[in-house]
């Protein structure tokens, strides 16, 4: 790529959003491409690929592949090309796949515009490509849809589907920024083996500096549509030029480097959760034994006042379900129980007057914000419910509220489309703080943001705990952020609490093979320290959650392995 540069919209609105971006991909080799949102990575990788938006226009530049400049091909020219010789895994692989095709059929339309196949042939490399990126129980995974399969999963098809016609150049555009740890290491390392496989050139845009260190030999750092730095991972990671490289390494969070937390243990109990249950039913046929699916299963803790207790595991284990049944959203077995009163069972005017106390900050801001409606609507909604609050003193608590979460008070009249990711979040989270809770519930709230975005959203939710004396519930996969915030960690696998107890003991001491496992996948932003991650792609032994109606699951014990920490016995 020579000087390219990229615009977008036109007239007196025209803007540059990449400016004389220049770089060059080496045979077998993986460059990453890092920066925060909106620094023009994914733009340059869709314009290699001829794929701009009808708003973007390329002024000046070149990309020059096999002596030819894309830019200057034909449309059916880039269609040969596509998918052929240069593939692309896209961010979020449920919107790039169609809802209406099975897995199987996705795979073999590509085949079918680049190669003449018979049908037998097509389906037996469709295997073969799904046994390659590791994919269980192929054939039945053929005839699924996109909605039928886990998020890693729908990676893998992606993955596969990019790799079928084994092109020279793979672009994945953050292929792992949603996925838990684990399945994050085991998409990283069947990248590294389908690239000496295949001998592929990787370009791989991301703004995790860990996934960086654990798979670039070289690197571009962006910001802003400008280039900051360029060089090998072992200069930009060690001798860092640019100010922007350097705080954009600064704001990683690093497991085992936080402070000690304070100790809690004296604060009064704010929420205490006992045998919390929560299953659903599965539609069986006329003859079949009626089954119910046990997402969670026995769940026992308690949460103190100005706690942030972290409730970590793989997607499927039950973190989410968890945290929806302490806001009785769903149906429940167990006691939930907020400063004293039973919440199991509560409805009408009894749960409404409950929900003041418990709040919640769901992972992705933008599903989570109405888009027709203002801020002011948005955060002052639950005012309007609660408290039937007047509109003048309903706007001055939205402007103090917006306040607290560092948003200026001219942001009122806007609408959720009109600010960026983690301003959203700020948006959720004062919404959240409108009623002045005991307790909230933070669903992966910071996964989907970039490092330094969400180190802000951090420090945000760290002082406002300190100054309101709020307790969390912090729902996460990420292992090195659950250190930062909490003090204290249970560990979920399978519907159940399998470790818990004080954050240093479980995080630097952990007792269960799955917390080891877990934080073995933990991608470290350290040039030397890349790590083969074979042994993830085994998967452990997982609980079966569907089981017979009448099935009663045995009550789980747990061994005291310190003082505060607690480990399931099997």
């Amino acid at each position: 790529m020579e000087r390219l540069s990229i615009d977008v919209g036109g007239g007196a609105s025209r803007r540059r959003v990449v400016d004389e971006l220049s770089f060059a991909l080496y045979p077998r080799r993986t460059l990453c491409i890092a920066g925060e949102s909106g620094s023009g990575k994914s733009l340059s990788s869709l314009a290699i690929m001829g794929l701009l938006p009808k708003a973007a226009s390329v002024p000046g530049g070149a990309i020059l592949f096999d002596n030819r400049d894309l830019l200057s091909l034909p449309e059916r020219e880039l269609q040969r090309l596509r998918g052929k010789r240069i593939g692309m895994i896209f961010q979020e692989p449920m919107t790039s796949l169609n809802p209406l095709l099975t897995v199987g059929q996705q795979l073999a339309e590509t085949l079918r515009r680049h190669e003449a196949l018979s049908r037998s042939e097509i389906h037996q490399r469709c295997r073969a490509m799904l046994d390659a990126v590791r994919m269980p129980q192929v054939d039945k995974r053929l005839t699924q849809y996109p909605h039928e399969l886990s998020g890693g999963m729908r990676q893998r098809v992606m993955i596969a589907m990019a790799m079928l016609c084994q092109p020279e150049i793979l672009i994945a555009d953050e292929p792992t920024t949603a996925l838990d740890v684990t399945i994050q290491a085991q998409i990283l390392e069947l990248m590294r083996e389908l690239q000496q496989q295949f001998a592929t050139s990787l370009l791989l845009i991301t703004h995790d500096m860990g996934v960086v260190a654990e798979m670039a030999d070289e690197v571009v750092v962006m910001n802003q549509g400008r280039m900051e730095e360029r060089g090998s991972l072992h200069q930009v990671f060690t001798d860092a030029q640019a100010p922007y490289t350097r705080k954009l390494l600064a704001a990683v969070p690093v497991l085992g480097s936080a402070p000690p937390p304070d100790v809690m243990t004296e604060q009064p109990v704010v929420l205490a959760v006992k045998d919390l249950s929560v299953r659903f039913p599965l539609r069986h046929g006329w003859f079949e034994a009626p089954r119910t699916v046990h997402a969670v299963e026995g769940v026992s803790f308690e949460l103190r006042q100005g706690e942030t207790l972290g409730l970590v595991g793989e997607s499927g284990c039950g973190k989410s379900t968890t945290g929806k049944a302490l806001m009785n959203m769903l149906s429940y077995q167990g006691s939930v129980k907020l400063l004293g009163q039973e919440l199991n069972g509560l409805q009408g005017d009894a749960l409404q007057r409950v929900r003041r106390d418990v709040q919640m900050v769901f992972q992705d801001p933008y599903a989570a914000l109405n888009p027709r409606k203002t801020v002011f609507d948005l955060v002052g909604e639950p005012l309007l419910i609660h408290d039937k609050m007047p509109e003048p003193q309903r706007r001055e608590r939205v402007a103090q509220l917006l306040q607290q979460v560092d948003l200026p008070r001219d942001t009122l009249e806007r609408y959720p489309h009109q600010f960026s990711g983690g301003q959203r979040q700020r948006i959720c989270i004062a919404r959240a703080l409108a009623l002045n809770p005991k307790v909230i519930i933070a669903d992966e709230s910071v996964s989907a943001l970039d490092v330094s975005v969400q180190a802000q959203v951090l420090e945000l939710l760290e002082r406002l705990r300190a100054e309101h004396g709020l307790s969390y519930l912090f729902i996460s996969h990420d292992m090195a952020v659950v250190e930062r915030i909490c003090h204290r960690v249970a560990v979920m696998y399978g519907g159940r609490i399998v470790e818990i107890g004080a954050r240093d003991q479980v995080l630097h001491n952990p007792q269960h093979p799955y917390t080891r496992r877990l934080l073995a996948a933990v991608p470290v932003p350290e040039v030397g320290r890349r790590r083969d991650f074979k042994s993830l792609l085994k998967e452990l032994e997982r609980p079966d959650p569907i089981k017979a109606a009448d099935f009663v699951a045995p009550a789980q014990r747990f061994s005291a392995v310190a003082a505060d920490h607690w480990v399931a016995v099997e």
